[in-house]
């Protein structure tokens, strides 16, 4: 592995190419197309069984897990009506969840709801240039970040991150499948914050659309309030600057959202999430409320992030 974690100090500005400035309002619409763009590559690219993106985005992982199933993305309201029974079906037999972001026309949480749909829970999005100063960060004596590579490290990645989620152990072996085998995998850079050979924290970050979205920003139970999701969120700008990219991404849970605005992310908009009743005879179709999917942390430096 590469040990990316290059110390404290304020990283250089690579994100800052001419010609390329950031506009003042983060909120802009140039900006809110980037970000979900990332966000819906991201999401989809966990779609290995099936995948479209017609009249809705979304994505079928085969796993039956909620996290790794959804609709990311409805274009139109005129047919809403077909678009949901389009999306039962095609999602039917794994939990899921649809996500109602700001690239989903205005009224679509109100026509979901409409048609069955339940709301479970609210995440912010939030955004910062990479351009802007960091402060010095200090990790715990011993912790390296490294960027993952090879089978034995991403076991050990999946394996810390799914704990943290409360995703099945019987499962990981077909996430690191997944992981491997992501077509976008020249876009991601996985990191994992290594203690004493261990692998105690992780986090990935996917460079696309000028946007380095940050993801599984996740600390072992064991190893929270130490530093490591400051150092885990450090590196992962460092990757962004690194790669050219202008603007850093995540969706925050309640853990993490204050770690993230003392690197001066800020709140541009949310993700509404939202189930349909289940319509599969799985046993684990009951897990489509747990909290904890591809865009959450668990905050790392303070509690853990709660079930809503």
């Amino acid at each position: 592995m590469t040990d990316v974690s290059s110390g404290a100090g304020e990283p250089s500005a690579a994100g800052a190419l001419p010609g390329r400035r950031v506009p003042h309002d983060l909120r802009h619409p140039g900006i809110m197309a980037d970000v979900t763009a990332n966000f819906r590559q991201y999401l989809t690219g966990w779609g290995v069984v099936d995948a479209g993106d017609s009249d809705i985005d979304w994505f079928r992982s085969g796993l039956a897990q909620p996290q790794f199933n959804g609709v990311v993305r409805v274009r139109s309201l005129e047919e809403v009506e077909q678009i949901t029974a389009t999306a039962r079906e095609r999602l039917a037999g794994v939990p899921w969840w649809w996500w109602v972001g700001p690239d989903s026309p205005a009224g679509t949480s109100s026509a979901l709801a409409e048609h069955g749909a339940q709301e479970f829970t609210t995440i912010p999005v939030m955004v910062r240039p990479l351009d802007q100063a960091m402060d010095p960060t200090e990790s715990s004596p011993g912790l390296r970040i490294e960027a993952v590579s090879g089978d034995h490290r991403l076991r050990e990645l999946v394996r810390t991150y799914s704990a943290s989620m409360g995703v099945a152990a019987d499962i990981e072996s077909d996430i690191v499948r997944i992981e491997s085998q992501r077509r976008d995998n020249a876009d991601i850079v996985r990191l994992a914050a290594v203690l004493e050979g261990r692998v105690v924290g992780t986090t990935v970050v996917i460079a696309a659309h000028d946007v380095a979205g940050i993801f599984i920003v996740h600390v072992a139970e064991t190893h929270r309030r130490l530093g490591i999701g400051t150092a885990l969120t450090a590196a992962a700008l460092r990757v962004g600057q690194d790669r050219g990219m202008r603007l850093a991404a995540l969706a925050a849970s309640p853990a993490g959202e204050p770690l993230y605005r003392r690197f001066g992310f800020v709140e541009v908009s949310q993700y509404r999430l939202f189930t349909f009743p289940v319509q599969c005879d799985l046993p684990l179709c009951g897990l489509r409320n747990r909290s904890g999917g591809p865009l959450s942390d668990n905050g790392g430096d303070g509690r853990a992030q709660t079930s809503r």
